[in-house]
């Protein structure tokens, strides 16, 4: 994955992702040149050095370990291995998950839903439609012929049943609370056909994570891979592989 993204996508992730760690760094720094100056007591000096070496070191990890905002690659090749299908990918917001199954599967074909409210703004920002700002991610990166978008709740799909051979959701539903996770995962079973791949990708309470962020990260609560695991195999799933990236758990289900 790179650690830049392309300069013509903007997936519109909130800057302190990746930067708010650096004014604080800056504001201790100065403190501390300043109290050095005036002598202040040791025990100040020594808690601003320890806030300094911990935004200097949360800033390395949300800048380089967690690049939010690089382009995203697939957790598992094992996701559509026949590379061919029609993918939905459930809460796409401005498209990194959309791009990131596009770019692995050439002959694949996405369908990018996202509720498109304020839900949307909230978290990317305001700025053109989103479903413009969506669009000009797709067609950066030269994947928009091979995508369509849909607005729709991921908790009540407007699709039919077995209608897609794939699903994908990343950071999308560990959004919704607990019983709209429930729903949705519910949802996906309903709209994917039977052996079809679904890709969970949830954000994970890692120590890597939380020494950056705290609880800042923590769309799913305290919940863990074990819960939702059975909640994917409670919506009628088979979960074929299980694993982490830095901040991310991923599971591959499998319809039954």
């Amino acid at each position: 994955m790179p650690l830049f993204a392309d300069a013509q996508i903007d997936f519109g992730y909130p800057w302190w992702l990746s930067y708010g760690h650096l004014p604080v760094l800056a504001a201790t720094a100065a403190l501390l040149l300043l109290g050095y100056r005036r002598k202040w007591s040791r025990l100040l000096l020594l808690l601003l050095g320890v806030l300094a070496l911990w935004s200097s070191a949360a800033f390395g990890i949300a800048r380089f370990a967690l690049p939010v905002h690089g382009r995203a690659s697939l957790p598992t090749q094992n996701f559509l291995r026949s590379g061919v299908g029609r993918v939905l990918d459930i809460g796409a917001g401005t498209g990194r998950s959309s791009i990131m199954v596009l770019e692995a599967r050439p002959a694949a074909t996405v369908v990018a839903l996202d509720l498109f409210a304020e839900s949307f703004e909230r978290h990317f920002g305001k700025g053109e439609t989103p479903q413009q700002r969506l669009l000009a991610n797709l067609q950066a990166a030269g994947v928009d012929g091979r995508a369509t978008i849909q607005a729709g709740d991921m908790r009540q799909l407007p699709f039919d049943a077995a209608e897609f051979d794939a699903l994908v959701s990343a950071y999308a539903i560990d959004h919704v609370g607990r019983q709209g996770a429930e729903q949705a995962l519910s949802e996906a079973a309903r709209v994917v056909k039977p052996g079809g791949d679904f890709l969970l990708m949830v954000v994970a309470n890692d120590s890597w994570a939380q020494f950056a962020f705290g609880p800042l990260l923590m769309h799913g609560g305290p919940r863990g891979a074990e819960w939702w695991s059975e909640q994917v195999r409670a919506a009628g799933f088979e979960v074929v592989e299980q694993g982490t990236q830095p901040a991310t758990i991923y599971l591959l289900a499998r319809r039954e």
